[in-house]
């Protein structure tokens, strides 16, 4: 048995993007062109200058590796909530209708205040669920989150510049977006499992934007226009910024909502941290608001909240 494969991309062609003047605003507009560029291409982004401290991410993987290692009874206590909170096992998302479940587990939070509150009114949203036999995940979780969700809006401001629009489009209706972040822990994946076993199988993201933050182990795998995979190398101090559906979806397809996969074949512990940004959940995501209301064969207007709950139940068993 083997893994399945995919070729080597040469560091020089990966876009990499320092966005320091789009979040300090001392020249966003350069800034905006180069992620314009990037979206419309591979849409799989490295990014400089992200803001998140080194620190506030090595503190959540430290205690997020800490949790994966206990043993399947500790973490049921945290089992996922039908607003898609807490511990999610082995075999619990498939991404694919024909693929094998994805070797991964994963854990997952949304928003709360400083008071531990959560809103709790829509079948994606909810109050979290931490350990009790992790007392620190819960503030380290939350720092890590506050801080992505203020990189994932400037990168939406800077994707709203490059495409001519107000910078405050895509952020208009996100008071209180429906935005989740995960912990996504892969063991190694032994060759004897076949080619047709990943990590999570081949797949684009379902929302507008997801921010992504490898560890040094590798496994991540894009599709680039012609078909073919190319490993995603991880490069220090970066994090992965990539257009998700909804986003792709909103701007008529000009922006590429990238497949990929991951295959731990490492022989170590693989941890990702990410966070998936989308809006209120009652945004229109209309494709006309952008190109103009005579443009045709584009997709039909729909809300963030609706093409989720649709997205969720096809992948995830625990729904159906």
């Amino acid at each position: 048995m083997s893994y399945t494969e995919a070729k080597h991309l040469e560091i020089d062609k990966i876009p990499v993007i320092d966005i320091t003047k789009l979040c300090d605003g001392s020249d966003p507009k350069s800034v905006s062109s180069e992620l314009h560029k990037a979206s419309t291409g591979l849409g799989f982004i490295y990014i400089k200058g992200h803001g998140i401290p080194k620190e506030v991410i090595e503190l959540l993987r430290n205690e997020g590796l800490a949790f994966f290692r206990n043993n399947k009874s500790k973490k049921s206590e945290v089992k996922i909530t039908e607003k898609h909170r807490g511990w999610l096992g082995y075999g619990g998302a498939k991404m694919e209708d024909n693929a094998k479940a994805d070797l991964k587990e994963s854990f997952l939070w949304g928003h709360q205040d400083k008071n531990g509150f959560s809103l709790d009114n829509h079948p994606l949203r909810g109050n979290n669920v931490w350990p009790k036999f992790q007392p620190e995940l819960e503030q380290y979780a939350m720092s890590y989150f506050n801080h992505a969700d203020k990189l994932a809006r400037n990168l939406l401001r800077g994707f709203a510049l490059g495409l001519k629009l107000d910078q405050e489009f895509f952020l208009k209706t996100c008071k209180n977006p429906l935005s989740r972040a995960s912990l996504v822990y892969y063991p190694n994946q032994p060759s004897s499992l076949g080619k047709n076993q990943f990590g999570v199988s081949s797949h684009t993201d379902f929302g507008v934007l997801t921010v992504l933050c490898q560890d040094s182990v590798g496994g991540l795998q894009v599709e680039d226009i012609n078909g073919k995979w190319f490993h995603a190398p991880p490069i220090e101090d970066t994090i992965i910024v990539n257009v998700a559906d909804l986003l792709s979806r909103w701007t008529g397809g000009e922006y590429k909502s990238t497949p990929h996969r991951v295959v731990n074949k490492s022989g170590k512990e693989r941890l990702s941290i990410v966070l998936a940004f989308d809006p209120d959940p009652e945004t229109i995501i209309d494709p006309k608001e952008i190109l103009g209301k005579t443009i045709k064969d584009v997709e039909k207007p729909i809300t963030c909240g609706e093409y989720l709950i649709w997205r969720f139940g096809k992948a995830f068993s625990y729904r159906k």
